[in-house]
């Protein structure tokens, strides 16, 4: 739901109805992933897609009626359901979605305040129901003491985790049951992508992490060149030497390093501290006999072949990119592939799933 906040945000404030339908199931290959939502306002208005296309005008009908009624539905649109030709899902996947009136919505301003901060929140949803946890207390009810409880403390964990979807408990919260199903959305503050290296192609990176939904941090010891006017679309610059600021900043399993300064002096020491940290993917730029050099540096610096073998060199995908935006393609895609276990072969001469 994050990629329509600001506009679920004003009709809020101007008072306008509104229902929220949200992905809360998948099978096979669905579209878009539990979580993707889509809003429909008491004027028509229409924010975010639920399948890229396929059911929006199906969706768009029965939030018409959940404004109307103030209840939440729940409807499925596939392959199996007869009217999945007329709904318009004919690539073979399912999806499950949760629609939900905007007054079934609990401390909607502040959610919504939270997600656009990123500030982390989850909320727990069931029909007409809402449970809203807070990192220091909760808000809202499913309906039960029992299972706001259990609902509570799933949703803790996933939101510590950064994960989305159903959970199944026992009428009053017992575990290892299926009585019900509540749908717990986590929404944390964006993964980091951490660019080193202020030249040409750091600019077209800084773009696409943005695009994706990184918070992106562009660092070069070099302030002519870590300038706002070069890097205007940049959550942060920082001017300072790379290892220096990456050992004093902070880097989870989320965050993504590329490394683009493809200068020894730069690249060893900054590379020594990166392979230390949990970052999910470090790239780095440089041509093969760069990187040979680099990788003979970093061992006679004491660096594990376990710790080098984390390394992405040269970085991106073999997309035969000239320029620094369609080397920055290449860089989003291989990140992309590396967090899904994509192949990154071309679909039409792949035999399995689009979405694994």
């Amino acid at each position: 739901m994050r990629d329509i906040v600001d506009g679920l945000a004003a009709w809020h404030a101007d008072g306008v109805r509104f229902a929220v339908a949200t992905v809360v199931h998948t099978w096979r290959s669905a579209p878009r992933q539990p979580g993707a939502a889509m809003a429909v306002s008491e004027h028509g208005e229409v924010l975010g897609s639920v399948s890229g296309g396929c059911v929006e005008g199906a969706v768009y009908t029965a939030a018409e009626e959940v404004i109307k009624t103030k209840k939440a539905q729940q409807q499925t649109y596939g392959v199996s359901d007869g009217d999945a030709f007329e709904v318009g899902l004919t690539c073979g996947g399912t999806i499950e979605l949760l629609i939900q009136p905007d007054v079934a919505l609990v401390e909607l301003a502040e959610v919504l305040t939270a997600i656009t901060e990123g500030r982390p929140v989850a909320t727990a949803s069931m029909a007409d129901n809402q449970l809203v946890i807070w990192p220091d207390r909760t808000s809202g009810t499913l309906g039960d003491p029992g299972l706001d409880h259990a609902a509570e403390q799933q949703a803790a964990g996933m939101l510590a985790a950064g994960t989305t979807g159903m959970v199944h408990l026992g009428d009053h919260g017992e575990q290892r049951q299926e009585d019900v199903e509540v749908f717990v959305q986590t929404y944390l503050t964006p993964p980091r992508m951490i660019v080193f290296g202020a030249i040409d192609f750091a600019g077209a990176v800084a773009k696409i992490g943005g695009f994706l939904g990184y918070h992106v941090t562009v660092c070069d010891a070099r302030p002519v060149f870590a300038t706002r006017k070069r890097f205007p679309t940049a959550d942060d610059l920082i001017v300072q030497w790379p290892h220096q600021y990456l050992e004093s900043t902070a880097v989870d399993e989320r965050t993504v390093l590329c490394i683009l300064t493809h200068d020894p002096k730069f690249d060893v020491p900054l590379l020594e501290v990166a392979l230390r940290t949990p970052a999910r993917y470090i790239g780095v730029m440089g041509s093969r006999r760069t990187h040979a050099d680099r990788l003979r540096r970093l061992r006679e610096a004491g660096v594990s072949e376990t710790q080098l073998a984390r390394l992405s060199a040269p970085i991106g995908l073999d997309l035969g990119a000239r320029t620094p935006e369609e080397t920055a393609v290449a860089i989003a895609a291989e990140i992309i592939s590396s967090a899904w276990g994509g192949s990154g072969l071309p679909l039409t001469g792949l035999d399995a799933p689009i979405h694994g």
